[in-house]
């Protein structure tokens, strides 16, 4: 069950939108926010660097900065989260900013971020560094929120049968249950046996006769789109679905459907673990 959830921001625009679906969800969930803002200690490392005897700037001005906009996060945090009546304390802390999120999310049930981050305008299709690192490194569920996300709608569960996704069906029933919502399961599989088993599976997962439930299937296509595009048809503000798939080794290294849904979807995409 989430009773604490951790919001990290930088005071970007992305962030921002990670705050408002954060601070909505808890609101609605009654759930407590832990917020975090990280003085990444990448910004300034590499101006003290001196391998060329070349002067570095004064990191006094950039230092001071860098802690303002920080604590400028925070405050616009607990400013929102307070405005919703939900409890909330908000800390900024000095290190490297996914590791500090990681750090930190083990208070917390769950870890909201922004997708893009503070350099979203000046990158292609691949997920901010500090969301990579974070993605790779937390054992807790994390919530990737793009910008323009709202929460509002049906939950879409996307199932595999793998041991995250039958976590993600916990966390959508319990979800469902508190937001009264409607969970949308979809199956991807190229075998219809497959299918009709992993609905039978699911449906012993889900049962549960205050959710209602919504079942959809396909079998052409590359599953992370028709993820998307089933998300998109019913209406969901959410994706659940497991962190890793059935391999868990070869989509670390190679990649997965979850990170290749989290990259580009327009809806928020909570990824179980």
């Amino acid at each position: 069950m989430i009773e604490t959830i951790l919001i990290a921001t930088d005071g970007s625009e992305a962030a921002h939108a990670a705050e408002r679906f954060g601070v909505a969800l808890a609101a609605r969930l009654r759930a407590r926010v832990n917020g975090l803002s990280v003085i990444e200690e990448r910004a300034v490392r590499g101006f003290r660097a001196d391998g060329l005897g070349v002067e570095p700037p004064q990191l006094g001005p950039l230092e001071s900065f860098l802690e303002a906009r920080a604590q400028a996060a925070c405050r616009r945090l607990s400013e929102l989260a307070r405005g919703h009546g939900v409890e909330i304390t908000a800390d900024v802390i000095r290190g490297i900013a996914d590791d500090a999120i990681v750090d930190r999310g083990k208070q917390a049930d769950l870890i909201v971020i922004g997708r893009d981050g503070e350099h979203a305008r000046a990158r292609t299709e691949l997920i901010g560094s500090t969301v990579d690192g974070v993605l790779r490194k937390t054992g807790r569920p994390a919530l990737v929120v793009p910008m323009g996300a709202e929460l509002h709608g049906p939950l879409l569960l996307a199932f595999d049968g793998s041991p995250g996704s039958k976590i993600a069906a916990r966390i959508a029933v319990d979800l469902a249950t508190r937001l009264s919502d409607t969970i949308h399961v979809f199956v991807d599989s190229k075998d219809k046996g497959r299918s009709q088993a992993r609905f039978d599976e699911v449906r012993r997962l889900l049962a549960n006769p205050n959710v209602p439930v919504r079942e959809s299937a396909s079998t052409l296509g590359r599953p992370d789109a028709k993820i998307v595009d089933a998300a998109r048809e019913a209406g969901a503000g959410l994706i659940v679905m497991g962190a890793f798939g059935r391999s868990r080794i070869h989509e670390y290294f190679l990649g997965s459907n979850s990170a290749a849904v989290a990259r580009t979807s327009p809806i928020a995409v909570l990824l179980a673990r």
